[in-house]
């Protein structure tokens, strides 16, 4: 009888920050169990605690590269509640503006440069060549609107905030510099290229994904509920709504749930084995309250875009896909949408006569001690807490991001990928690179996402060169 043993795929490639994937095989060499680890360890909440609150948002920014913009709003969301202000129209609009701007090329990093090399070349295809090296040989077309498309978006964020990485522009009451003509021209003439990309890339990943029924059906292919924020009228929105959620079937369970009490509704574990929490939903409990968030999640949740190409988009999307896919392979065509309708929406926002206004910031001080600022962030809902003293020191941050909530999903994607496709009799790259390929479909963003000191242990081992443990240190 085969003994039992452990396959580790360390580290996960092609992914935002730094992770292992375990997969336990049984007697006869089937996938029993699979884990996703999370091994960096990163700590924002604790390096706030004393700064001033007006500093948060530059200073949260700094979570990540990637999506900097969307701490940045989020973070001044939270200090709009404690100053208790309404800010400028004009500066709500370029919040939202600069916000979807960075959707654009976050969606454009993920799909073009992290995941079209197992698209393009296949699941099984040569490792040295699944990069963005071996998409400009295959077809460099697709290789340069990537490019192309990410461009967009960062040179929009740096006209608006200044610099496409880590800009300060977004502020406590608003933004600290109005939109130039010059610049709103130069956007505009940007548009016509970028929808273009868009509407193209569209087309050949949906021609492509019919070459992947079989990774389809389990590619992280289960019932969970679905999160997002919603406008109003159920359309799609990255900056501000209610908590939505929807089952598998797309039956709304829960709506018109405020921001401020996301802890009635949302619980966070830690595990052992990993220094990501898993978010959940509260009256389902744990494990059972899994839920999904993201481009997926959010085009399962609302009725509708609200700007024309993405509506059809979502139209064709739905007819071929059913109203609330379940599957986390179409994260990827999801992504396309939305960086179809951000393009569309900051287009809207451009021609828009107040978008030039230089009333872009409100003034005050302090007003609360307590404030929960909500976004859409690319992979997801982000929220930030903060709690202040009366000098505006801060005391307590507590962040519950996007990569977080979907632990629960990720982990049971693995397995589910890892059990369809692995077997311990011979392992192939290919069997490994479809568990990877499951957890670069979420995207996940580690840099961002493993904050919270507390429950989570720091373990600390001494490995021998024959694998065994010499020592092992637990500090809780």
């Amino acid at each position: 009888m085969a003994a039992t043993r452990t396959i580790t795929i360390d580290p996960v490639t092609r992914i935002e920050g730094h992770a292992k994937i375990t997969l336990h095989l049984d007697e006869s060499g089937r996938v029993a169990d699979a884990r996703f680890h999370v091994t960096q360890f990163r700590g924002f909440e604790k390096f706030c605690e004393g700064r001033p609150f007006a500093e948060m948002p530059s200073l949260m920014a700094r979570i990540c590269g990637i999506c900097p913009v969307s701490h940045l709003i989020a973070s001044a969301k939270a200090c709009d509640a404690l100053l208790a202000v309404r800010i400028p129209p004009a500066a709500e609009k370029l919040r939202r503006m600069i916000g979807m701007a960075q959707v654009v090329q976050s969606h454009a990093l993920s799909l073009f440069h992290l995941s079209s090399p197992d698209l393009l070349l296949g699941m099984d295809a040569d490792p040295a060549k699944s990069n963005l090296f071996g998409v400009l040989e295959a077809d460099p077309q697709l290789a340069r609107d990537g490019i192309a498309l990410r461009k967009f978006g960062q040179q929009i964020i740096e006209r608006l905030g200044g610099k496409r990485i880590h800009p300060a522009w977004v502020v406590p009451g608003g933004v600290s510099n109005p939109l130039s003509r010059e610049d709103r021209d130069a956007m505009l003439a940007a548009i016509p290229e970028a929808l273009a990309i868009a509407q193209h890339s569209l087309a050949w990943l949906k021609s492509v994904a019919e070459t992947f029924a079989d990774e389809i059906d389990s590619f992280g292919s289960f019932p969970s509920l679905f999160m997002s924020i919603v406008k109003p009228n159920g359309e799609l929105t990255f900056y501000d709504g209610k908590v939505r959620f929807v089952d598998e079937a797309g039956n709304t369970i829960a709506d018109g749930l405020e921001a401020q009490d996301y802890a009635e509704f949302l619980g966070e574990k830690a595990e052992s084995w990993s220094y990501l929490k898993s978010a959940y939903y509260k009256p389902l409990g744990f494990p059972g309250g899994i839920y999904r968030v993201g481009p997926l999640a959010r085009l399962n949740v609302v009725q509708g875009c609200g700007t024309p190409l993405a509506d059809e988009e979502l139209r064709i999307f739905r007819a071929a896909r059913g109203r609330t896919p379940l599957s986390s392979f179409h994260y990827h065509q999801a992504r396309l949408i939305e960086a179809l309708f951000c393009i569309e929406r900051i287009e809207q926002l451009l021609r828009d006569p107040e978008i030039l206004s230089t009333h872009v910031r409100a003034e005050a001080k302090p007003n609360a001690f307590e404030g929960v600022g909500i976004a859409e962030a690319p992979r997801g809902t982000l929220l930030h807490h903060y709690k202040i003293d009366e000098q505006g020191l801060v005391r307590w941050a507590n962040l519950i991001i996007a990569t977080g909530q979907n632990n629960l999903a990720m982990n049971k994607s693995v397995l589910q990928v890892a059990q369809r496709h692995v077997r311990g009799e011979k392992i192939t790259h290919g069997m490994l690179n479809r568990v990877e390929a499951v957890i670069r479909a979420y995207d996940p963003c580690l840099s961002c996402s493993t904050h919270a000191a507390g429950q989570m242990a720091l373990r600390i081992q001494l490995i021998s060169p024959q694998g065994e443990i010499l020592d092992e240190a637990v500090q809780a």
